[in-house]
C-alpha cells in the first residue's frame, strides 16, 4: 500500500467514524495497517490524511497495540 493509499484510508476511517468514534478508528488504522504504514512516515500519513498533526499519538498507539491484538475483520 502505498502512502496515499494509507492517508486516504485514515481519512475515510476517521470521517466515517461514528459520533465519538473518531479515536477508535485511528487507533483501529494503526492496528490494521501497522506493517504498512511503518515503511513511511506516520506524521506524512496523517498530514495527507487532513488530520490535525495531534493524530500522530493515536496512530502511533494502534501501531504499538498491534503486537498484541488483532482486528476480528
Amino acid at each position: 500500500m502505498t502512502e496515499k493509499q494509507l492517508s486516504e484510508k485514515l481519512a475515510d476511517m476517521y470521517n466515517n467514524a461514528r459520533r465519538n468514534e473518531q479515536a477508535t478508528m485511528i487507533h483501529l488504522f494503526g492496528i490494521k495497517y501497522a506493517a504498512e504504514i511503518r515503511k513511511y512516515s506516520i506524521k506524512d500519513i496523517v498530514l495527507a490524511a487532513g488530520l490535525h498533526l495531534s493524530y500522530l499519538t493515536e496512530v502511533h498507539k494502534g501501531i504499538m497495540l498491534s503486537k498484541y491484538v488483532a482486528p476480528l475483520n
